[in-house]
């Protein structure tokens, strides 16, 4: 019951973490080849897509985050992209450290989600089924979170989930290439293809976080029209893996900047790295962890853009300051005080 007044009372309480200067922040935390991704609004609303492991240590390092650089003593809005651990592992136990206000995700599934008859799928989701939070939502297609929009109009809205794609009404859709649509690859059974993709708009700047959707299901957000604008800034899909990051989405959103959210030794797939590179109006890379696998030598950005280069590690978290105009943004790593500002193309 003290939990649950907490809740209420924080939920109740105007958010005191809003930018003076009527700027958004994006900070994407490292939890080791998970998903954990914090975006905090002109007006002080959070969103958290994704919350890591279970464990202690990826909720760890998102409530040091929350709490210690963003200012937060609550998330707003929770958004789990699909149920794999390493995405919504951590969401029970960042529960019991700060109070979480809305939960959007797909539907919590009785059954393994990726159809495993002899997984421990009921003891594994048993802590996010049963964490204490004011409102559950099923994302649908199309839904836009309830934010609150300040002098620039802001958005968050979910453009696919469970497969379903979503068109804005009204929108005329036109062929945009002549380029054939990549070979399918293999039909993915696992949830990764259920999961929801989000623009987040901000004035002239857009920001794309497609959890881990897979191949196939991303060329339906692009081919025969696309249903996706470009992007300033690309989350890399699925940890950089190339299951996923099909290369006619990465051309169709066309960013200036990459973050990915990988593991000393989990994703810059070779596929990706090469693809990415190859865009033309990509600028920068950036990594949570340096590859350290064998292949690193080749598969790895620069170091100046890469948050932690040892495998063991503090824990180094990467931040985006997206101006109050919404014609630049700043890029830091403040373990190692690398800073770079870029300009918003504009829409």
């Amino acid at each position: 019951m003290r939990f649950l007044s907490l809740l209420f009372a924080c939920a109740a309480l105007p958010a005191f973490a809003g930018s003076s200067d009527g700027a958004l922040d994006l900070y994407w935390i490292d939890s080791e080849g998970g998903g954990s991704t914090l975006i905090v609004t002109p007006a002080g609303e959070s969103v958290l897509i994704d919350s890591g492991n279970p464990g202690g240590r990826d909720s760890g390092r998102i409530h040091k985050v929350a709490t210690e650089v963003a200012k937060l003593d609550h998330i707003d809005h929770y958004i789990t992209t699909h149920f794999h651990v390493d995405h919504f592992g951590g969401a029970a136990e960042l529960a019991a450290l700060m109070p979480i206000v809305n939960v959007w995700d797909n539907g919590i599934p009785d059954a393994d989600p990726d159809g495993n008859k002899t997984s421990t799928w009921p003891l594994t989701s048993k802590p996010y089924r049963a964490m204490q939070v004011k409102e559950r939502h099923v994302v649908q297609p199309g839904l836009a979170l309830p934010l609150k929009s300040g002098t620039l109009p802001l958005e968050m809205r979910c453009q696919i989930t469970r497969q379903e794609r979503w068109t804005a009404p009204g929108k005329e859709l036109r062929h945009w290439t002549n380029e054939a649509l990549p070979a399918a690859k293999p039909v993915d059974t696992s949830d990764n293809a259920n999961s929801s993709a989000w623009i987040l708009a901000f004035g002239p700047f857009r920001f794309y976080d497609g959890g881990d959707l897979s191949w196939n299901i991303e060329a339906k957000l692009v081919w025969p029209v696309p249903l996706v604008p470009t992007v300033d800034i690309y989350q890399v899909t699925h940890h950089g893996l190339d299951a996923s990051n099909n290369p006619l989405l990465l051309r169709a959103l066309n960013p200036t900047v990459s973050v990915m959210n990988n593991g000393p030794t989990k994703g810059t797939a070779a596929e990706v790295i090469t693809n990415l590179r190859a865009l033309p109006t990509l600028q920068t890379q950036y990594q949570m962890h340096k590859n350290v696998r064998e292949d690193g030598v080749t598969n790895n950005t620069p170091d100046e853009f890469i948050a932690n280069l040892a495998a063991k590690c503090d824990g180094n978290y990467i931040h985006c300051r997206v101006a109050a105009d919404g014609k630049s943004y700043t890029f830091e790593i403040p373990a190692t005080g690398h800073q770079k500002t870029y300009s918003t193309r504009g829409k």
